[in-house]
């Protein structure tokens, strides 16, 4: 094991250690781990930026500009009401219905679009209860995960799975979709015992919160009309973007700019709305796995299965749905499932079923669920709740993703086999 394979161990457990102990901001702790890999010469410069996935960030930025300026309209209170008033108010039966909306949305949007505008929903329907926003955060996080899964547009690994494999939405659909809404009814009657001790609501307060008009929470009508056209041109950009030949991020940040431009916004006001540190954690994360990759250590797991499987199929399959479901949980799924790509391609050669890419992409999705830096929106929610002063810490999260994924990968193993191994 040579120096430079032993320095970028030693930054990533660091990197690692602090995120999870919470000693530092995670930002700060992302940065600095991906920063350290490029100083201390782990791996070059020019190298650790081309893997910052810039997609992502810009993607992220766009929506988060709509959400903003929608924000201004009064939508968000509007929506919280409607769902109050379908859930009367009982706070479980509200978890139920934010997640059907989360999982749903994010199955036909994107999971990242879905919780930048669902988030905000749920913190004012937190405050207004009375109660921490943090089980509703969580279970959102929960399930836009898994109801990402469902197709090629839902979480951004199956994008990526999608584009190498040729594996249109259709495939996603069929394939991952009775999946995920196997998993999600699963995990909505488990909610129930999961958050038993944090339902709980002011009678007085969930009283009030129903006695709202919900007209009454839109407070520019014109700005509304303005926005929502954009934002469902924007979706309808989403849907197109392959034969259109454009990455989400453009439409997301033509979306941005088209808004500001209609809503005569102020830049500064604008990104004022923008969660800094969250995309900078994302520019962090990017550049320190970029350092694990140089080292060759995810490479080293891949050639390890092969050595353990034979590549047989079922063996390989079943190894490579809990190593990305392992993995994605600690390093976040998206640079996970690139960096795995071109290894289920040389596994994949010998075998006619596609089973490797399904299972790459279950575990990769489901995997995500895991730890609060995951995938992209355990990160944007998180970072949401923070900002309103309700932290969710790396250990708090971790008593809910932790057995919530292991159940659900406990099913979706037994799915894997009886549906492509048999």
């Amino acid at each position: 094991m040579n120096a430079e394979v032993v320095i970028g161990l030693a930054v990533f457990v660091a990197t690692y250690a602090l995120i999870v102990t919470e000693r530092v901001h995670k930002t700060i702790a992302a940065m600095a781990g991906g920063m350290a890999m490029i100083l201390l010469g782990v791996v070059d410069q020019d190298r650790a930026f081309e893997e910052i996935d810039f997609n992502v960030i810009f993607l992220l930025a766009g929506m988060m500009i709509l959400a903003g300026i929608l924000r201004q309209t009064g939508i968000f209170g509007w929506l919280a009401v409607r769902s109050a008033r379908l859930a009367r108010g009982e706070p479980y039966r509200l978890l139920v219905v934010l997640s059907l909306i989360t999982a749903v949305a994010s199955a036909f949007l994107d999971n990242v679009t879905t919780v930048v505008l669902v988030g905000p929903i749920t913190l004012f329907l937190a405050a207004r209860l009375g109660m921490s926003p943090m089980p509703f955060i969580v279970s959102e996080i929960l399930a836009s995960n898994i109801g990402g899964a469902a197709t090629l547009i839902g979480d951004p690994p199956n994008l990526l799975i999608g584009s190498a494999a040729d594996l249109g939405f259709d495939a996603f659909l069929f394939h991952m979709a009775p999946l995920s809404a196997l998993l999600l009814a699963l995990y909505l009657v488990a909610a129930r015992w999961l958050f038993r001790n944090d339902l709980k609501a002011d009678p007085a307060l969930r009283e009030g919160l129903l006695q709202l008009d919900e007209r009454e929470m839109i407070t520019n009508p014109r700005l509304l009309r303005s926005s929502l056209i954009v934002l469902g041109g924007t979706l309808i950009g989403f849907l197109l973007h392959g034969p259109l030949h454009l990455e989400p991020a453009t439409v997301a940040l033509t979306g941005a700019v088209v808004l500001m431009v209609v809503a005569q916004q102020s830049p500064d006001e604008v990104l004022r709305e923008v969660e800094w540190p969250t995309l900078f954690f994302f520019i962090g994360l990017f550049m320190l796995v970029a350092g694990v990759i140089e080292i060759g250590l995810i490479q080293a797991v891949a050639d390890a299965i092969v050595a353990l499987t034979g590549n047989a199929l079922g063996p390989t399959s079943v190894l490579l749905l809990w190593m990305s479901a392992a993995l994605s949980g600690l390093v976040d799924n998206i640079p996970y499932t690139a960096t795995m790509i071109p290894v289920v391609e040389q596994l994949a050669g010998g075998h006619e079923s596609d089973a490797l890419w399904w299972a790459l992409a279950i575990g990769a999705d489901l995997g995500g669920n895991a730890t609060i830096i995951g995938a992209s929106a355990n990160v944007i929610l998180a970072g949401m709740a923070e900002r309103e002063g309700h932290p969710i810490s790396f250990g708090r999260f971790l008593r809910y993703g932790l057995p919530v994924t292991i159940a659900t990968m406990l099913v979706a193993t037994g799915y894997v086999w009886v549906r492509y191994l048999l």
